[in-house]
C-alpha cells in the first residue's frame, strides 16, 4: 500500500471532506485498531475516538498526503491509551459475561501472546507489516521515524520473537 497525494488539502477542508477521507480509509482504520483490541466494538469506539482527535488537531497536518500516516499514529495512540485504561481496570467475575468462545489454534495463540511482550515500538512495527502489509517507508511515515530505524526495530523484533517461541 503507498500513501499518496490525494487532492484537496483535508485539514484546511470542510467536515464533509474530512469525514469522507475518514470514510475512504475505514477498513484499514478498523484493521488497526482490531489488530490492538480484539474486539469490534471497542475497535470501532477507538476509531470514533482518534477520528474525533484528528478533527480538533487537523490544522497541524501540514500536507494532505500524510493524511493517512497521521490518522493512523493518532489512531495507534488511542489504541494505546485504551489498552493502558484496561489495565487500570480490575475485571470482576466473568463467568456472567456472555462471552463467545473461538477455535484459535494454539499457534496464533503462541503468536498473540509473543507480540504482546514486545515493547510498544517493537510491538507496533510487527502488526504494520505483518497484519496490514504496510511497506517499511510507509511505516516509517507513520511512526515518524527513519526508514532505517523502522528496519532495525523489525529486525530486533523478530529475533526476540524467535527466541521465545
Amino acid at each position: 500500500m503507498e500513501f499518496k497525494q490525494e487532492g484537496a488539502h483535508a485539514a484546511a477542508g470542510s467536515e464533509e471532506l474530512f469525514i469522507e477521507k475518514i470514510a475512504q480509509h475505514r477498513q484499514k482504520l478498523y484493521g488497526i485498531a482490531f489488530s490492538y483490541l480484539h474486539n469490534e466494538a471497542d475497535a470501532l469506539e477507538v476509531i470514533q475516538e482518534a477520528s474525533c482527535k484528528a478533527w480538533v488537531k487537523r490544522k497541524s497536518l501540514k500536507e494532505d498526503a500524510a493524511f493517512l500516516p497521521w490518522m493512523i499514529r493518532i489512531l495507534i495512540n488511542c489504541c494505546m491509551d485504551e489498552l493502558r485504561r484496561r489495565k487500570r481496570v480490575v475485571p470482576s467475575d466473568k463467568a456472567g459475561e456472555d462471552q463467545q468462545v473461538e477455535m484459535v489454534s494454539s499457534h496464533r495463540i503462541d503468536l498473540e501472546r509473543t507480540i504482546a511482550k514486545l515493547s510498544a515500538k517493537y510491538r507496533h512495527v510487527v502488526i504494520l507489516k505483518y497484519y496490514h502489509d504496510l511497506t517499511i517507508a510507509d511505516i516509517a511515515k507513520v511512526m515518524n521515524k527513519p526508514e532505517g530505524t523502522v528496519k532495525t526495530w523489525l529486525h530486533k523484533a523478530l529475533k526476540q520473537m524467535r527466541q521465545w517461541l
